[in-house]
C-alpha cells in the first residue's frame, strides 16, 4: 500500500506504470477508478469527486488544465460539494 506522505506527481506515476505493466490492473482503473485508486493506494477519494481515466492513442492525446483562475478558493470548494477541491489541491502538496 502507498504512504499517506506519497506526493499526487508519485501517486500518478506509480498508477501509470503499473497500469503500463498490468493489463488487468489497467482495465480496472479504466473502468473503475474511485475504487481501483482505493484498493492501490489505501487511499480514499471524498464523495462527489469524479475521476476519469483517458487513454491517449495515436490518434487522441489529452491535455488536462487546472481549474479555472477566475474561480476563486471559495467556487471551487461550493462547486466541489464543500471540501473536495481543498482536500485534492491539499494532495499536491502531500498526500
Amino acid at each position: 500500500m502507498a504512504s499517506k506522505m506519497m506526493t499526487v506527481d508519485a501517486m500518478r506515476e506509480r498508477l501509470i506504470d503499473k497500469a503500463t505493466t498490468d493489463k488487468t490492473f489497467r482495465e480496472r482503473l479504466v473502468a473503475d477508478p474511485k475504487n481501483t485508486i482505493r484498493e492501490e493506494l489505501d487511499v480514499t477519494i471524498p464523495a462527489g469527486f469524479d475521476v476519469e481515466v483517458l487513454e491517449d492513442s495515436a490518434t487522441k492525446g489529452y491535455l488536462v488544465l487546472p481549474p479555472s483562475a477566475e474561480l476563486s478558493a471559495g467556487d471551487l470548494q461550493q462547486a466541489a460539494g464543500g471540501t473536495t477541491w481543498e482536500f485534492f489541491w491539499a494532495l499536491g502538496k502531500k498526500w
